[in-house]
């Protein structure tokens, strides 16, 4: 299971919005066939262990970071794969959220005389799946805030100067995340104060740049803005009180610009997280100042929605 975690990652940042899953096939004590999924539409990861165990499938064990699909997508079910390779045991690690699958795939092989055990490397399962299984369960992406911080808990100076409390490692952490979060999201004050870029720059370079969201109730972003020259795509979350020149001038830049109903007077950011969740953006990066970022957390505290992670770069 370690080894299929291990292939799992091998597509991050390729997959979404479906999960990272690895397979390994064993026979008497000897791996005879491993794969992952790469990228939507390409075959997954138990089929491409299957095929490359051959007839070694037969009368074999199969370990999988997650349920095996049971249903039509871009792809056949995988559980079809597995009956019809004569695979004897599947050892997953979680059950998949999916509606379409929740279940059901590890009833199918039940049914087809495969036995079924659950529950191996479960916390490294989810951890890595992150995105996905929060995405599968509410619709709604996963948002991870990231916020560099003085040892007093200050983000900028009085100024509002921000550049640089952290270092190079930090830094180098954030473009990471950047290549594996399908968006990053900032307000518009970040964006007039620091003029971003907001995009994955890794060494090798990231498959693709994530989709940029800017939160800007006013539409304030000026149309020279560096992210609207940058690689990938920009997004204007704003409302009905922005100037529709703004708007406008905006869409003629590049932007995609989408207005979103008001909450007290700003954009209704429980109306932006059903908007991305529903184009199939499993993650967000919250990279925003004070203002989006605590306007985000009263939110998720709200609906009790936070899961409490922290990483510490001392520079």
């Amino acid at each position: 299971m370690d080894l299929a975690l291990a292939l799992a990652a091998l597509g991050e940042g390729t997959t979404d919005p479906n999960p990272m899953v690895g397979a390994v096939v064993v026979r008497d004590g000897r791996i005879v066939g491993m794969g992952f999924h790469e990228r939507p539409g390409a075959p997954h990861a138990e089929v491409r262990a299957l095929e490359a165990a051959g007839p070694l499938a037969q009368g074999a064990t199969l370990y999988v970071n997650l349920e095996p699909c049971a249903h039509y997508g871009r792809t056949p079910p995988c559980t079809r794969a597995i009956i019809a390779a004569g695979i004897q045991r599947v050892v997953a690690a979680i059950e998949d959220p999916d509606r379409r699958v929740a279940g059901r795939g590890f009833a199918q092989l039940r049914e087809a005389g495969i036995e079924v055990i659950v529950g191996i490397r479960s916390d490294e399962a989810r951890r890595l799946n992150e995105l996905f299984l929060k995405h599968a369960a509410t619709g709604r992406p996963f948002v991870l805030l990231k916020a560099a911080t003085s040892l007093d808990g200050r983000i900028a100076t009085v100024t509002g100067a921000s550049r640089w409390i952290t270092g190079q490692e930090a830094r180098t952490l954030v473009h990471r995340l950047r290549a594996r979060y399908p968006a990053i999201m900032v307000g518009s004050g970040t964006a007039l104060a620091d003029d971003p870029e907001l995009t994955a720059r890794t060494d090798p370079p990231a498959p693709r740049q994530p989709l940029r969201v800017v939160v800007d109730s006013q539409a304030r972003l000026p149309v020279t803005a560096r992210m609207l020259k940058a690689p990938g795509m920009t997004l204007v979350a704003t409302t009905e009180a922005a100037p529709a020149a703004r708007r406008q001038a905006l869409t003629a830049a590049g932007a995609e610009v989408l207005v979103l109903p008001q909450r007290a007077g700003r954009v209704d950011l429980a109306a932006l997280m059903d908007e991305l969740g529903g184009r199939g953006i499993t993650g967000v990066l919250l990279e925003g100042g004070a203002g989006l970022n605590g306007a985000m957390l009263e939110r998720a505290c709200r609906q009790g929605d936070v899961l409490h992670r922290a990483h510490a770069h001392r520079r």
